[in-house]
Formats: C-alpha cells, structure tokens, sequence
C-alpha cells in the first residue's frame, strides 16, 4: 500500500475501532424498566459518566414488500406514500392536501475528538443512506376523496436547506430551514410552488449545526410564530458560545421577522403544538446523553414564557450535571421540572393534540408522540407512536403504545417514526424517516 493510500485509510480504521470499542460497552449500560420512568412524577436513578458512551445501534433494513407497522386494537395502517427521501414532518393544509417535508442533516464539521469520530460513523449507520439522494423538499399529496390513496404526488418546493418545520397562515406558508424561516405566497389548490420565498428571519445554524430540525408552529391568532432551535453539543462541549441562542424556543414576529427567545433550556425542542383546552405551547424535548441507559428522560411540557429548563446544568429541575462548569447555581435554582417523562433517549420529535372524532375514543383529547428511538441504551427504547391522555389542559394517565413494529425480532429498523398530522378526514399520519413513507392510521371500523 502507497503511503497516501495508508494515510486516507487511517481515519476510516481509527472510527472503526472507536465504534467497535464503544458497541463493547453496551453490555454495561444494561437499562432498568423503561417504564419506571413514564409520567407526571417520576424517580431518577444516580448518574454514570463513561470515556466513550455506549452505544446501540439498530441497523437499518427497511420494509419489505407487504409489511407494516402494527397497530393497537380498534386501528388499521396502511402506507399513503412510499418511495420518499427522508419524510421528516407533515402538514395538512385546508383543501386537505397533505405536505411531506423530506430533510436530510447538513454537511458536519470535519470530526477532530475520538468521540466525535464515532458518533458520526454512528449517525451513519442509523440512517437510511445517509446524505444520497434526492430530498431537502416539500412533496405534495393530493387525496381528494380521502380514501387513502393519493390521486397526485408532485414536489412543492424543492432545493431547500435542510427543512423540518412547516406552518400556514392565511396565504403566508412558512418552512423553517435549518438556518432560515421563509415565506412563500400560496395558493389553494396549486401543485408546485413557482415563487422562490423570502427570508423572514435568520435562525441559528452553522458552521457547528449539531441539532439541526427546526420545529415550528404559529400561534392561535396568527401574530407570531415559534421556533425550536436545538443544543449544538450533548453538553457544551463546543463550547457556551455555541449555544448563543440555541437549546430555546424562539419566538418570531410574523411582520417583521424580528425574535426573542421565548423559552431556554430545552436541549432538542420539537413537536411544538398549542394545547387545544389551555391555548398553552407545548414541546417534546430531547435530553441530555451519556450519563446512563435510564438518563435523562425525555419529556413533554408546556412552555411558559421566560421559563427556563435546565439545560445545560441541570436536568428535571434541580439535578446537577457535574459535567458542565462552571456550574450556573442561580439557573439551576429556577428550573422548572417538565410536565410528563416519555422515559429514556426514545427521542422524540413529532408531536400533535388530537381534536378530530375519526379514531375511537380513546384516542381524543390528547397528545399523540413519534417516538424516532435510541442509539445508546440496552435495549433499545423507543421507535413507536405513543398516545398519552390528556385533562383539563395536563397529561392524565399512562402513555399507551398505538403504532409500533417499527423494530423487527432482530431489532433491526424497518422504520422511524418523525412528525405526525391528522388529515381532513381524521385519521393519523406518520411520517417515517428511514422507512420513507408515510403511515395513515384510521378506525378498524372504516
């Protein structure tokens, strides 16, 4: 072998070292019962601190012919779409069309730490390939009967920049890019989107875009629109002036683009939706990584403004990171403990409240949640749509599992569930980022 030759295989055996090195140590991050730490008051266990985190990684194989996911009793699902790029979030516009945002990450910053090294080689290994292929748009659905079966598929907007939010007011229809809110003129009833956008506002992206989804919802009355911005480390490794901005929820004046941070803390805030009872913001939030298979809980919570959340010094009010200094006691001492634990690293990043009457009572009032899934814990948690009952405006019982299979009995990933919707006639939609398609779940009973 040529020296060059052996000097651009050298990074690539040094990752594979790093990872093989950190799959070994999965056996000690053996989790309790997820379950134990689901719902309103839960009870966390000591920390633990690694050199490399532990990690396991559910290899991607797809959906073969004739296979769905499974479903709770009283429920079918079917595909609406299949053959996409990445479907990462969805919206129902008022003529019943349906938007399928495909996103696929930005470039990273070339990886210089161990750690690093193996987290990108990880990343790799969890996506359905990577960063090929033909996505960063909006594709359209039209059903107009509502059957379920589109009659059109075209693309909307095409060559975005890494998009994930999407919200109409009016006839503004704003996609939030990873670095970028833009408003686009539209039409009822248009197929493909002619106009090229205006930039509304600036959001924070790179050169480091480590959490790069950008949620985003517009408030009741149209006024104002609210943006997740990410953490751009798992805790501050970038160091603080990274996260200028980030780990928030912005709030955008929807007339001049100018912002405020609304709310702070909140390591990976997405699923932004506004409680239907209270009007309240509320979020799903990613939390921190690597200090054990049962932290930190992922969460859901309502929003208030001016709140702060504990990121990055503490986690669930008041436990202290030791990881992080210097230490910020002030914020720690006001930092509100979320609403309701989903349990550990099940990611979530798709929310919606049902308000419709097409699926069976059980599932109205409340709060359905994509669960995308995890790459460091043993066994693996998440990779399911959950359903968690609200009442008067709060969580009110336990999460119940509606749509999983998502792993097969090898623990491979057929599928990942992102952004959820409800369609014109009611039914849930679910997009699936590594499956690529869209889910359509309605009653058994038609």
């Amino acid at each position: 072998m040529t020296p060059s030759g052996s000097s651009r295989l050298a990074p690539l055996l040094t990752a594979l070292l790093l990872g093989i090195s950190a799959l070994a140590l999965t056996a000690c991050n053996e989790g309790g019962d997820p379950n134990a730490e689901i719902g309103a008051k839960v009870k966390l266990p000591a920390l633990t601190q690694y050199l490399l985190p532990p990690m396991n990684v559910a290899t991607v194989v797809g959906w073969k012919q004739g296979e769905t996911p499974k479903v709770a009793p009283g429920l079918k699902i079917e595909a609406l779409a299949t053959g996409l790029q990445h479907p990462r979030s969805l919206y129902t516009l008022p003529d019943g069309d349906v938007l399928v945002v495909e996103s696929k990450a930005p470039p990273p910053p070339p990886a210089k730490r161990p750690k690093d090294i193996v987290m990108t080689l990880v990343e790799s290994w969890a996506t359905s390939g990577g960063n090929t292929g033909t996505s960063n748009r909006v594709t359209l659905l039209h059903d107009a009967d509502g059957d379920g079966i589109p009659e059109q598929q075209s693309v909307f907007i095409d060559h975005l920049n890494s998009p994930f939010g999407i919200a109409l007011v009016g006839n503004d229809l704003y996609i939030a890019n990873t670095d970028a809110i833009v408003r686009y003129p539209y039409t009822p009833g248009e197929t493909q989107m002619k106009d090229a956008g205006t930039t509304l506002a600036a959001l924070p992206g790179g050169p480091i875009d480590h959490h790069w989804t950008k949620s985003l919802v517009a408030s009741p009355d149209g006024r104002l629109l609210y943006v997740g911005v990410g953490s751009n480390s798992n805790i501050t490794e970038n160091g603080i002036e990274a996260e200028k901005n980030r780990a928030a929820i912005l709030e955008v004046d929807r007339t001049t683009g100018r912002w405020r941070v609304f709310a702070s803390g909140l390591r990976n805030p997405n699923g932004l939706s506004f409680e239907p009872q209270s009007g309240a913001l509320w979020a799903v939030v990613n939390e921190r990584d690597e200090i054990g298979p049962d932290l930190v809980p992922d969460y859901m919570t309502s929003v208030k403004d001016g709140g702060f959340y504990g990121w990055p010094y503490s986690y669930y009010g008041q436990h202290v990171d030791p990881r992080v200094q210097p230490q910020r006691p002030d914020l720690v001492e006001k930092a509100i403990v979320p609403d309701y634990a989903l349990s550990s690293h099940v990611a979530p990043l798709g929310m919606t409240f049902y308000t419709a009457s097409a699926l069976p009572q059980a599932y109205r009032g409340g709060a359905f949640v994509g669960e995308h899934g995890s790459w460091n814990r043993t066994p693996l948690n998440g990779y399911k749509v959950v359903y968690i009952p609200f009442d008067g405006g709060k969580p009110n019982g336990e999460a119940q599992d509606v749509v999983t299979g998502f792993l097969n009995d090898r623990n491979e990933a057929r599928g990942r569930p992102v952004g959820l919707a409800v369609d014109k006639t009611g039914a849930l939609l679910i997009a699936d980022d590594v499956g690529n398609t869209v889910w359509r779940v309605t009653a058994s009973g038609g």
